[in-house]
């Protein structure tokens, strides 16, 4: 069984605390994204587990076995890292199969443990290749390969896809979920693009100064932000954000601008309260050009100037002033709008967050 659980993980560089004692449990098989802006410990917490970096207190448990004491070479892991670290002397074939002829396994097996990885991840043509002749995508499919040949109970990648253009960006993330899919070993996955994270994972870890702001499912942490943090760091664009008052009646901002109390939000907050109202982009449009998914009396109305359009194609984000800053808005079914004019726009206030000013916790919604 390869699960993987870090029981009251803690990091520190002298007196400097960098991780502040984290549980996490991940099951056998499951695909796992840290996620995080820069700075926040998702590398560093990937690095104790694979034993790079030594625990300053709790515990990594592999397989229910605790691995502290171990070196990376018993852990049964594999480590994909952001540089492809390919021997440039070496061909593909060589550079994928010599960590088993370190580990003075038969030529046969290296041969066929080779071959598997290169079908898995349609190397077969280039493995007579050396790097230099290889595109960065080719490269960090053969860094792939070279973790694969070792067949680790565990798969550790730390923001593999870093170095690549957007178009290959998305190529590699197919990669990987096929990959996840064929080899079916548990990934524990880093990056700072919530996009690959929600792409790629069966769950997220968000992870803010050293701590663990949300664990959850691409849609939980999508639809329910456990923090404001969370809910600005995941989406995109992000989330619109806003400091306000609750009032009799109406939640009221600091220039002057309001909304209704959200319906699921009216037996939870009281009149005077400090709030952070959250909307997403989809749940505010250009009145007649969106979707909304309460009923009518969750829609609200303003006219609000445009400040910006940003066409892309099939949508257009537009940009416009309410409760003294911009707020964005994704539009269907694109049309011309004039800069500077006063335009209806809905608010769909079923999709509505709250989060507690002094926490940045969320709070509690009717149903849940």
């Amino acid at each position: 069984m390869a699960t993987v659980s870090l029981e009251k993980l803690v990091k520190r560089y002298g007196n400097v605390e960098i991780v502040h004692g984290i549980d996490l449990d991940i099951a056998d098989r499951e695909f796992i994204a840290l996620v995080g802006p820069s700075g926040c410990g998702k590398s560093t917490t990937l690095r104790m587990i694979a034993g790079l970096e030594d625990v300053s207190d709790g515990l990594v448990k592999i397989g229910g076995e605790t691995v502290n004491d171990l070196p990376p070479r018993a852990r049964n892991i594999s480590m994909v890292f952001q540089s492809y670290a390919l021997y440039p002397h070496m061909t593909v074939r060589e550079n994928m199969g010599f960590s088993l002829k370190i580990a003075k396994r038969p030529k046969d097996e290296i041969d066929r443990r080779v071959a598997e990885a290169a079908d898995i991840l349609h190397l077969e043509p280039l493995l007579e290749r050396r790097p230099s002749q290889l595109s960065g995508g080719q490269r960090q499919r053969v860094a792939m390969g070279r973790a694969i040949v070792r067949q680790p109970e565990v798969f550790l990648f730390d923001e593999p896809l870093s170095n690549l253009d957007a178009k290959l960006r998305n190529e590699m993330r197919t990669e990987i979920k096929k990959l996840h899919a064929k080899v079916q070993a548990t990934v524990v996955y880093v990056t700072h693009d919530q996009v690959e994270a929600m792409t790629l994972a069966d769950r997220i870890v968000i992870m803010r100064d050293g701590y663990i702001e949300q664990i959850g499912t691409p849609d939980q942490v999508f639809s329910r932000p456990a923090t404001k943090f969370v809910a600005g760091f995941i989406g995109s664009p992000p989330m619109n954000l806003a400091d306000a008052t609750i009032a009799q009646g109406c939640i009221v901002f600091g220039n002057g601008d309001w909304l209704p109390i959200p319906t699921q939000y009216a037996p939870a907050v009281v009149v005077g309260q400090k709030v952070t109202v959250g909307l997403r982009p989809d749940d505010l449009y250009p009145t007649g050009h969106g979707l909304h998914s309460g009923d009518a009396g969750d829609v609200h109305q303003h006219d609000l100037k445009v400040a910006i359009n940003e066409p892309l194609g099939n949508e257009t984000l537009v940009f416009v002033e309410f409760a003294g800053r911009e707020w964005v808005s994704r539009m269907l079914n694109p049309r011309p709008l004039v800069i500077g004019s006063a335009i209806p726009m809905s608010f769909d206030l079923s999709n509505a967050h709250l989060f507690a000013a002094d926490t940045g916790r969320a709070i509690e919604r009717t149903g849940g």
